[in-house]
């Protein structure tokens, strides 16, 4: 594991892999991974007989944020076979999606992980013929938990 440096990470060097129904995983590279994150609600409670008229503040549910993941079309079709089983009503494609920050020499820094993630959208591409820009496809993914940890 790479030591915690005083200066932050560049957020070019990253690696998305997830798990398949076989025991292996699976790696793909993207150009874009935004959304990570998680809400935490918080209600707020005031019994009537409560000294001050303030009320005191209660921890609730956790939300996980839909992940987005961009990369130029490659002609694989990995993603898709997954996006169709989901599509198709499998209820069993829920995945382990790992994103992983690596420092400028390539180590293994953070790992965000995405429990029980299922597609939700596939954007395909946008084609111009007089266009010079590369074709992306964008998948999103929606997550019921998302934990981060040192990798």
């Amino acid at each position: 594991m790479t030591r915690p440096k005083n200066y932050p990470y560049s957020q070019f060097n990253f690696l998305v892999e997830w798990d398949q129904m076989d025991g292996t995983t699976s790696q793909a590279g993207f150009q874009e991974v935004s959304g990570l994150g998680m809400e935490i609600t918080v209600a707020e409670y005031r019994s009537g007989n409560h000294k001050t008229n303030e009320p005191i503040k209660v921890t609730g549910t956790a939300k996980t944020p839909d992940v987005t993941l961009k990369r130029g079309v490659i002609g694989a079709v990995e993603l898709y076979t997954w996006i169709d089983a989901v599509r198709n009503g499998k209820q069993d494609q829920q995945k382990t999606v790992r994103i992983t920050l690596l420092s400028e020499s390539r180590e293994n820094v953070l790992r965000w992980i995405l429990k029980s993630a299922r597609p939700m959208k596939y954007t395909g591409p946008s084609f111009n013929g007089k266009g010079t820009d590369m074709a992306i496809e964008e998948l999103t993914l929606s997550a019921e938990r998302i934990e981060m940890e040192a990798a």
